[in-house]
């Protein structure tokens, strides 16, 4: 067995790729806050590519953890020198392992603010990548608008106040940076957010704004945000992955990383200082994101969250086993026709027939093993920025809208806190008692759910959606999900 570091790399199986670059030579240019799977499997193994490939030696990674829980990423990275194993999991059963060699540090912020300051002020610093999860940005739902109410955020306003937040750090950052007569950093947000970029710009711009208006003057004038789209299927890493990583290819591996073999980025080429040469490790780098994140976001977001709760209360806990009933498939298949590629703009070059289809074929991967639970998890963030916008526009303009209200309905449902079985549910959200309470005032108020205007806007006052919600909810209720879902198959509930 062999304990991943530096020293062991030239020890490892001759089936696992390692980096074909001396990674003493490499230089910091990205700090990236919220080092995770995702980020494992996707920024961090492109840049892994182009080090290999000879390019971007001075665009190592730097990881900031700012949250209690991202102790154990400091400790398992540190352990191993920054190393860790991807594995790539193929729809025949094979597997692919490579040592990722991209992030060179990492910095647990609370351990010494000054120094996480330091690193981001510091002019090696050209891209600090983020990704924080829809919740990190601290947007109010219904207005748009940055909560300057949250604790943490006034603590991080306070004059001279050492930051807590990425809003604190960041800006902070760009402060010094300003005062030092160092150009700023480019902000890039590789979270699954519609407009990713152009939310970052506002919350962080927000964020300046409220701390000092001549810092926010220069930081819209100044720090781009790049919109990106992102996506690659990484379920959360599991003890199986840590033995399988173990017994397969004889690595001693803290927190390794397992992926589908499918992945895509496009990047909008917006930079202030500089940037790796993305394009040349299959970065699609564009003028505009908007038309292809739109694609991602309504066809295999809002899907994803088809399968969750439906999936869930029907007794289903890996997602690959909802995919293959074809039952399931077929209600995704037929929110992707007839509710999302309406709402969709146009797209040159791409196969819509095709990539719909490739998502059901990753969705049905059954050695990726994502888990339903994880689908569920947050759910406050995702419904109201991917479903309720193709819900509003295919309501104004007639389109269809009852596998939406299903897939509404049955987070309404999922929320009560227990399946069909009566097992029950942990509800992970932020807002997890809000929702909850709200789900078991449907007992009196069948419209409890959906009258929280903060999630879902003015949705509760469409007849027509309300009719087909209402439905779908009774029906969940009284005959659970399969039947629910084959009843719409079979043209039951409401016409549209």
């Amino acid at each position: 067995m062999t304990s991943l570091s530096n020293a062991t790399l030239t020890s490892l199986p001759p089936d696992v790729a390692r980096p074909g670059y001396d990674r003493s030579a490499l230089r910091t240019g990205i700090v990236h806050i919220g080092v995770g799977g995702f980020h494992r499997a996707h920024q961090a193994m492109y840049l892994d590519e182009l080090m290999n490939a000879g390019q971007a030696q001075d665009w190592a990674i730097c990881g900031l953890g700012l949250l209690p829980g991202d102790t154990r990423m400091r400790d398992a990275l540190h352990a191993q020198d920054g190393l860790y194993t991807l594995v790539v999991k193929h729809p025949d059963g094979s597997t692919q392992a490579r040592v990722i060699g991209s992030i060179v540090d990492y910095l647990y912020a609370p351990d010494d603010p000054e120094a996480a300051l330091a690193r981001l002020a510091d002019p090696s610093t050209r891209i600090v990548s983020l990704t924080v999860t829809e919740g990190g940005y601290n947007v109010n739902q219904v207005t748009g608008e940055f909560d300057l109410t949250n604790p943490a955020v006034r603590a991080d306003l306070e004059p001279g106040a050492l930051p807590t937040t990425s809003f604190g750090y960041v800006i902070e950052a760009l402060r010094r940076r300003r005062a030092a007569g160092t150009p700023p950093f480019t902000v890039m947000s590789c979270d699954n957010i519609q407009g990713n970029g152009d939310n970052a710009r506002r919350m962080f711009g927000a964020f300046a704004r409220a701390k000092d208006p001549d810092l926010a003057d220069w930081v819209d004038a100044q720090v781009p945000f790049p919109n990106s789209m992102v996506d690659r299927i990484t379920p959360v890493t599991t003890d199986a992955d840590r033995a399988l990583v173990a017994d397969r290819f004889g690595i001693e591996d803290a927190w390794p990383v397992v992926t589908e073999p499918f992945t895509q980025w496009v990047l909008e080429d917006d930079f202030v200082s500089g940037r790796p040469p993305y394009e040349q490790a299959g970065v699609q780098v564009v003028e505009d994101v908007t038309p292809y994140e739109l694609m991602k976001l309504r066809l295999l977001n809002v899907s994803h969250q088809g399968i969750a709760y439906l999936g869930y209360l029907a007794g289903y806990r890996l997602v690959h086993d909802v995919a293959q009933d074809p039952m399931f498939a077929t209600f995704l298949r037929g929110y992707m026709d007839h509710e999302a590629q309406p709402t969709l703009q146009p797209l040159p070059g791409v196969d819509l027939e095709e990539y719909k289809s490739t998502l059901i074929e990753r969705f049905s991967n059954p050695y990726v093993r994502d888990t339903v639970a994880r689908l569920c998890a947050e759910s406050s963030d995702r419904i109201p920025t991917w479903l309720v916008p193709v819900i509003g526009e295919n309501l104004a303009s007639g389109g269809e809208v009852k596998r939406s209200a299903l897939i509404v309905a049955s987070w309404a449902r999922y929320a009560e806190g227990t399946d069909e079985q009566g097992e029950p549910i942990e509800i992970v959200d932020r807002i997890a008692e809000r929702v909850h309470a709200a789900a078991l005032a449907q007992s009196e108020d069948d419209l409890a759910f959906l009258r929280d205007r903060d999630l879902f806007g003015d949705l509760v006052e469409d007849e027509r959606f309300v009719t087909a919600y209402r439905w779908a909810l009774s029906s969940l209720h009284s005959r659970g999900s399969k039947a629910t879902i084959q009843a719409l198959l079979d043209g039951e509930g409401p016409a549209s």
